[in-house]
Formats: C-alpha cells, structure tokens, sequence
C-alpha cells in the first residue's frame, strides 16, 4: 500500500457566506464564478450543466472535466467570466475513490458496458493485489478506451464504438502521484487514486484486472478532488434543481476566492 506524497493536501474552500452577504444577484451579467457540485449516478455532465444554466439564468457555464453518467462526485462548473479559466482548472491533478471488480471484462471497462469475457477470480493474497496497483504507479502510457469523447479523425470514439468498430489509440502519458488500497472483497477490491489529467481510471481498473490474469472492469467511481477543491462547499443536483437559486449563488467562489486557493 502506497500513500499520496507529502506536501500536495489539498486546500479547502472557506466556508461559504450567507447569501444576504454575498449581494449577489440572478442578473445573469453579474454571476462570474465557480460552483462546485456534487454530481449524482446516473446523469451526464452536460445534464449538470443544463439544469444549471437554467437554475442560474444563464448560458455561460462550461464545466472543468467530464464525470462517466455512473460516476459521481465533483463537477467544477466555470460561470461567465470563470470560464477563461476553464482549461487551467481543467488541467488540475483529480483524486478519485473506487471499485473494481475482479473476474469479468467489459466492452466499456465499467459497469454499464456488456460483458466480453468472464475468468475463475484466484484467492488472491493482499501481497499480489497491491503488486498490480504498484506496476501502474508514476510515469507510465496508458491507452484510452474506445468508448471515450477522443477524436480520430475528428469523429468521437465512443461514436466508432457504438458502430461495432475498434480503431488503433495512440497511448497517452499519465501519471499516477499515489494510490491507496482501501479494502479487499474479492472480487472487489476498493482503492484510491490521485492521478494527473487525462487519466482514465476505467482502464486503470481494466490494466489491474489484467495483470492478475483474470480480468476486472470499474463497478463504482467517485471523484473526491480536483487541484485544490474537493466536496466540503459542493451543492447537489437536487440543490440546483430544486433548491433556492439564491442559496446556490450564495455557494459559488469567486474569482478572487479561485485565485487565493489555487496560490495564482
């Protein structure tokens, strides 16, 4: 078991003001910050940002980092002004809790993907399971999977994939600062990760599963954090959904916030 390297805890936003504090108001022109929401199972990221823009009355809002429709967790929203930011943001290290599960492998290298090969789980000991995550640790090429928004020759994979193609993917470099083991169930093994952008946690789930020999696909996926945000200031779906627009702004950093956590 490895844990994460000293010196990169992440900072916590500062507790969030009461609205009537904030003078903010549903002037779409005035709202310019970040929203940190806690998304559900089960929902697309753009779902996120589509009921946000209707909650918020307003249509600038991008988000920092595609969550897959099971994984839930912190989605950064970027609104009117905060979205020049969007790719800095986007381009943070994350930090995710999981589960794989060993045995089965599936065309999407997830749960909700259909099953294309099943294999006899061995009786595993602790020793050769954290030997598997140690081998996807640091530097190192991941491939991405085929159900995925990368485009080859402008056409979206997951798009190719949903044709019953599979097309030759570039591998892409990756870096893993630290993992942690955080439970063994076999076949499920829980665990968590903090990883560099534009890594692909299903296929770290996948690539594991196929160094033990037996196969293994994601069952469950949370994002805890990104750069120096994480859930504590989060709203829900429900919150943006639902809720008071006035207490979702009274949540929201602003720019001047954005810049003291991240040390610009």
């Amino acid at each position: 078991m490895v844990s994460f390297p000293e010196g990169r805890d992440t900072v916590r936003a500062p507790a969030a003001k009461p609205a009537a504090l904030q003078r903010k108001t549903m002037n779409s022109d005035s709202l310019n910050g970040v929203l940190l929401v806690d998304k559900g199972p089960d929902m697309t990221s753009h779902d996120v940002v589509a009921v946000a823009r209707r909650a918020l009355n307003t249509k600038k809002i991008g988000h920092c980092g595609t969550l897959d429709p099971m994984a839930t967790g912190l989605l950064i929203l970027v609104i009117g002004k905060a979205t020049k930011i969007q790719d800095l943001l986007m381009s943070e290290d994350k930090e995710y809790t999981g589960t794989l599960s060993l045995g089965k492998t599936t065309n999407t290298q997830d749960a909700e993907g259909e099953v294309t090969e099943e294999r006899e789980v061995p009786a595993f000991s602790d020793e050769e399971i954290t030997a598997a995550f140690e081998k996807y640790k640091g530097d190192f090429y991941q491939t991405p999977p085929m159900v995925s928004a990368i485009k080859k020759d402008g056409v979206p994979l997951y798009k190719l994939a949903r044709q019953g193609k599979e097309v030759e993917r570039e591998p892409r470099f990756v870096h893993v600062y630290g993992y942690r083991i955080d439970g063994i169930r076999l076949p499920e093994v829980d665990f968590t990760v903090k990883c560099s952008k534009g890594f692909y946690v299903r296929t770290y789930a996948h690539d594991i599963g196929a160094t033990l020999g037996c196969g293994a696909h994601l069952k469950s996926l949370r994002r805890t954090r990104s750069g120096k945000f994480d859930l504590v200031r989060s709203v829900t779906f429900e919150d943006l959904k639902h809720g008071d627009s006035r207490e979702v702004i009274g949540k929201m950093l602003s720019l001047p916030e954005v810049s003291r956590l991240r040390g610009a």
